[in-house]
């Protein structure tokens, strides 16, 4: 029988220090279902062509309609696509994962002092998803940061490494920046004014979820996190190797390639709700190896925590009723503190047809 500790808010076993330890088997806590296993519905060929937008031709006028037609199909297939010259200098997205990784490598004790199971807590350090309440525990390890406004929440952040506050603030600024250009373009793509919202996401949230997947010894029997979709309305990911896995229309899994300099831009739940369910929240998971860990930096983008959104007008009709319902990003989190993410998403609890 698992040890109450294991499960309490401040005392658990991250699966980096499993690693570290050099375990030759998963716990039996972190084996999925066989059905729920990574393997299975993983197609034959596991790489997707992942469309890789350049920004710098949207400032070229006689190509900006070809680039806002392959965005705006990207966004309707596959939910996600990849940016490159988006103003985000590799030195200070190098900076940001390496001081993720120093971080990582801090003594458990001394991270144990950020660690909370409430996921209301600003700064959270922590293992799986919710460890005190997962039936099956991921193999994952991460810290998640409020980061907008920055001045706001930098001081409640990690002070050791001594380089934390100085690089993630850097890249944190920089993503914010490019994720309110792309906003514009998105909604513009929609027919919508670029402006669109300007004022809510202005007043936005924006949370950063640095994790760690370490090697693992049967990756085949684990995940480093489950199928699911974000609530924000965008989040750009950027990781030093392969392992995010995106589901296609047709429920096969797809492994996306990293390329360098690139950013992936993935639609989150508040887009599908207000475009109408034209643009689609992806799901996706994480995956895990045996040879190499992986970092990966999410900054998750979304409205106000009280601030409810529904469709958008202009985009309903008689060819497109109203298909979601309102709701929040505080609904979403009280939602996920509530139920197995296993179990269901929130989006689909607000799908009026479902």
């Amino acid at each position: 029988m698992e040890d109450k500790s294991e499960s309490s808010a401040t005392s658990f076993t991250s699966v980096l220090k499993l690693s570290q330890m050099g375990v030759a088997r998963v716990p039996k806590r972190y084996i999925l279902p066989p059905l729920q296993r990574p393997n299975l519905g993983l197609c034959v060929n596991p790489t997707i062509v992942s469309p890789v937008i350049d920004l710098s031709s949207f400032h070229r006028p006689i190509h900006r309609p070809q680039i806002m037609d392959e965005l705006r199909l990207a966004c309707k297939e596959l939910g996600f696509f990849q940016v490159i010259n988006h103003g985000i200098p590799l030195s200070v997205m190098s900076d940001a994962l390496d001081t993720a990784t120093e971080f990582f490598d801090l003594p458990h004790e001394e991270k144990l002092s950020l660690a909370s199971a409430n996921i209301h807590e600003p700064v959270r350090y922590g293992t799986s998803l919710n460890h005190a309440k997962d039936r099956v525990h991921f193999w994952r390890d991460f810290i998640k940061h409020y980061s907008y406004p920055l001045s706001t929440w930098i001081d409640k952040w990690p002070s050791n490494p001594q380089s934390y506050k100085a690089k993630m603030g850097n890249y944190v600024q920089a993503v914010h920046a490019l994720h309110k250009m792309l906003m514009k373009v998105v909604f513009e793509s929609l027919g919508l004014s670029p402006n669109y919202l300007q004022e809510e996401i202005d007043d936005g949230s924006q949370v950063m979820a640095v994790n760690c997947y370490p090697t693992c010894p049967e990756p085949d029997q684990v995940l480093g996190m489950p199928p699911h979709s974000d609530y924000g309305y965008l989040t750009i990911i950027l990781q030093n190797q392969q392992g995010l896995e995106i589901m296609s229309h047709d429920k096969k899994w797809y492994h996306i390639l990293v390329n360098k300099g690139a950013l992936v831009i993935q639609m989150g739940d508040q887009i599908e709700i207000i475009s109408n369910g034209r643009y689609k929240s992806p799901i996706h998971r994480a995956g895990v190896n045996s040879e190499t860990s992986r970092i990966s930096i999410a900054s998750l983008h979304s409205l106000a925590l009280k601030r409810k959104v529904g469709p958008a007008p202009e985009l309903v009709d008689d060819q497109h009723p109203l298909s979601y319902k309102e709701g929040s990003f505080s609904d979403f989190l009280d939602f996920v503190s509530n139920k197995d993410i296993m179990e269901g998403r929130y989006i689909d609890s607000l799908k009026k047809n479902p």
